[in-house]
Parts: C-alpha cells; structure tokens; sequence
C-alpha cells in the first residue's frame, strides 16, 4: 500500500469526562478526603489536621511538600512517579497512592480547588476554578502563583476545598477514615477538627495471622468479639492494602448466622492488585487466588475456635444444672431421710443447705477415681447388693463435668461424660451417678434451658432411689416421685 502523506493524530480528553470518571471512580464524598490524607502520607508527613465546616474543607501536612516540577507531576493525571518512587524517602513507607485522579474528582464536590505548598525555599499557590476551568476550550492553563516561604509554616501542603456542593457529616468522616487511612503507621497523626482519629479495636479472643506465599505476607488480626459486643453494622474483615481498608469480606462465613456479627479484625495483603477506584481487587488474578487460599484456612481456624467456645458454654450450663439439680435433691432428701440411701441428712445449717459443699472436677482427664469411702458404706441403714461395674467407666474423658455433693456423713458424684449414642440415658457405680451427653434424650433436653436442671435431676433422683430400692421397680420409681416433688416445690407453689 502506497503511502500518499504522514500525519499524526492528537489523542485529547474532553475535560468534562475527567469530572465525570472523578465522580464515577468516588461514588461517595468522604473517599476524596481520603485520597486527600492519603497523598499527605505519601509525602511523608507526620501529622495531618482537617478542618470540616459547611462551606470549605481544609486538610493541612507538614509533609515534605512540592517544588516546581512537583506542582507539575501532582496535576498529571496517570503519572508514573509512585510506581518508579513506591517507598518515601523520609520514613521509607509504601506510597498509597497510584493514579492520581483523587483531586479532579473533587470538583465533583466543591466549586475551587486551591493547593498551599512549601517545599524548603519554595512556595506555591495553586487555583484549580472549576467554573474557570470549564470556560476554556482547547487550552488548559491552572493558575500557579510563586508566593514568599513563610518560614513558620515550615515544608509541607495545604489543601482547601471551597464552594462545596456536597455535605460531609463530621462523625461519618471520622469514622470512614479510621478505617480507610493508615492510622497504625508509625510517626502518623490525623486529627479531625482538633480530635485525633484512632484505629479501630476490639475486645475479644484473638487469632493471629502471619503467613507467606510466593507473591508476599498476609498478616493481621482476626477478632471474636463477646456476644454483649456483636453488632450487625459493617460486618466482615477489612481487608488492607498498605494500611488501607480496600474492602470488607465475609470469605463465606455469612451462611454461619448471626454469629458473623462478633467476627471483626483487619487483613494485610500489599500485594494485592486493586481496581482503579480502590474499592475491589482484580479477583482473576494469581495474587488473588493465592490469598483466597489462606484466608481459607483462617476461616477454618475461627470456625474451631467458635466451637470450642461454645463447648465452653455449654459446659458451663451443664455444670450449673447438676449444681442445681444436687442442691433440689439434696433439700429434698434432707425433708425425706426415709427416701435417703445414705443415712439422715442435716437441713439448713450455716453454710449452707446441709453444709454440703459442690467439688468442681471440670475437665478430669484421668482415671475415674470417684468410689464410695469405707465410712460411707457403713452410714448406710441397710446393706445392699453391690451393682455389676459397668465396662464403659474405665476412663473418663478430657470433657467430663463432675460434681459432687456431701450427703450427711456420705456423698454423692455426678459426672456427665460422653459414653456413646446407644448407650443407656445414666446409670451409676457405688455413689457415681453417670449421665450420658451422648444420649439424644440429653441433646434434646440440654437446648432447653427452662427445663434443663428438672431433666438432670430426673436421672439423679431416679439413680438414688434405685440406690435404696433395687428389689421393687415401682417402689423405686414412686420414692422417685416425692423426690422430685419436692425438690422443686418452690417452683410448684409459686406456678399455683
């Protein structure tokens, strides 16, 4: 093909679609203010102070500041000096920014851009007039005023947002740029109208993360916040991208119910790749999918943690219900001492009903060593037959709860263990009365909490009375019955 005349073509950008992508990039308002602090950070500044009031907005650094040709690269849209410069010279921190489209953005929210910068014996003013700046055609020329350094203001940069357009709630400003700014950056202070912003905290269990792959570290914190401290506002994980929340996620944990609400914490993953505006990362890439990997695996380790919790919880409700249910029976056999298989017991001395005291044993893990004494053997009225030892109790488990209580010159032990789904509901050797949590009459019964400490001394109650009554079962089951009627007469009499 013959080539009749070269020329070239002139690639523009309308301005106006600069607005536009401005406000399509940062959807909400308090993200420029963002941007904003964030560029102070990359200038190594230590300490920054907004000023938010009705009609302007000011954010102030005493970070390095900008000479001439920095003036210039600041408002080149797409510049490659962090990418060439990714660490500060001062602090050597990892430069946040990327794209430089934060301050046209602006415009969407305010009427006038004005840039203060003072960097050693330079000093600047910059007025960027959306009006005047949408006046010009073909040429765009922003006013640039070389100004006298004051030399008590010192090196860094101010910026003023004038003739806003949009409102900015103080507390909602607090709050998105606590989470949204590095605030746990060593030698870094942001202050909002004179109050100094904190990173969040929480109370709870915590659970460390620190792993590598081959594209970096993953690190962070994941927190299990108590019941009392749950709440369904911004729930997830932040994820963080050189100390900046790029997003929240759940990691498919918000199949678990309303338990998500106590998962809070904050993720670490430089290497991510982000979207332009920040507020995603590029999910089809290999950084991406690696660290889905480990965040797998955290998800797991909360999920374990959760359990054991609520294993915790549950055992503290068992070991509350046998205390309960000793203390009903005990009362009840002290009234009843006929009913009793160790011998008369004492009522209502000071310390206590009895003065029984409940031996907490949580956790037992070795072998069971809960037997009859020799002395209580011969408190009893009658001598009975000794029952067959039954071959599940040879050990009981890490898990057991046992609880025993002094019944008169005896006393009587309760231990709940797991001994198996088909094996029997309780039973007892000597004084041990054994329940079995295995059992599904027990799974059942323990999720009811009005009712719980009634079923646990039903088991107690109908072991004691087989205790003193093995030759008649009907006998055993009616002694049974007045036990239990009046172990929990209170309640009878107050529901009459």
């Amino acid at each position: 093909m013959e080539v009749k005349e070269e020329k070239t073509i002139e690639v523009t950008v309308d301005k106006r679609h600069i607005v536009s992508l401005g406000e399509r990039l940062y959807t909400e308002s308090i993200e420029l203010l963002r941007e904003l602090v964030n560029n102070a950070y990359d200038a190594d500044a230590a300490v920054v102070r907004i000023t938010i009031a009705s009609d302007r907005i000011v954010v102030e650094d005493d970070g390095s500041g900008l000479d001439l040709d920095g003036l210039k690269q600041y408002f080149n849209i797409g510049s490659e000096e962090k990418v060439f410069h990714p660490r500060t010279p001062k602090y050597g921190r990892d430069r946040i920014g990327q794209f430089g489209i934060g301050k046209f953005a602006s415009l969407a929210a305010a009427a006038c851009f004005e840039v203060f910068t003072q960097q050693n014996d330079f000093a600047a003013r910059v007025i960027f007039d959306k009006t005047e700046w949408e006046k010009s055609q073909d040429t765009w020329h922003i006013p640039c005023e070389i100004i006298f350094p004051n030399i008590k203001r010192g090196n860094g940069t101010t910026v003023v947002l004038s003739g806003l357009s949009k409102s900015f709630d103080l507390e909602d400003a607090e709050k998105r740029l606590s989470e949204s700014v590095p605030l746990k950056a060593p030698d870094f202070m942001v202050y909002v109208n004179g109050r100094r912003l904190l990173s969040q905290s929480f109370v709870g269990h915590r659970i460390p993360l620190l792993e590598g792959c081959k594209h970096g570290i993953v690190s962070g914190e994941i927190v299990i916040t108590p019941s009392s401290m749950a709440s369904t506002k911004d729930l997830g994980i932040d994820i963080k991208v050189k100390g900046v929340t790029v997003k929240r996620d759940l990691f498919g944990m918000e199949t678990w119910g309303k338990v998500i609400a106590r998962i809070k914490g904050e993720i670490n993953a430089d290497f991510l790749p982000i979207t332009s505006d920040r507020s995603n990362f590029v999910t089809d890439s290999d950084q991406y999918r690696e660290f889905l990997k480990i965040m797998e695996k955290t998800v797991g380790s909360i999920k374990k943690t959760l359990g054991r919790e609520a294993d915790r919880r549950y055992d503290r409700r068992a070991g509350q219900a046998v205390k309960d249910a000793l203390r009903r029976i005990h009362k009840a056999l002290a009234i009843n001492p006929d009913l009793s298989p160790f011998g008369p017991i004492p009522y209502g001395e000071e310390k206590g009903i009895g003065g029984g005291a409940v031996l907490d044993q949580d956790k037992a893990s070795k072998d069971i060593e809960i037997q009859p004494k020799e002395s209580d053997t011969a408190a009893r009225p009658k001598p009975r037959k000794k029952r067959k030892s039954n071959p599940l109790v040879k050990k009981i488990t890490p898990n057991a709860i046992v609880r025993r209580m002094k019944m008169g010159d005896s006393s009587v032990s309760v231990c709940l263990d797991f001994f198996g789904e088909f094996e029997p509901e309780c039973f007892s050797e000597g004084n041990v009365i054994y329940i079995n949590r295995d059992h599904p009459m027990f799974k059942r019964e323990s999720k009811r909490s009005a009712t719980y400490t009634m079923y646990v001394a039903r088991l107690m109650s109908q072991e004691i009375s087989l205790m003193n009554e093995t030759r008649s079962p009907r006998l055993a089951f009616k002694r049974q019955n007045k036990i239990l009627k009046d172990a929990f007469a209170e309640e009878q009499n107050q529901s009459s």
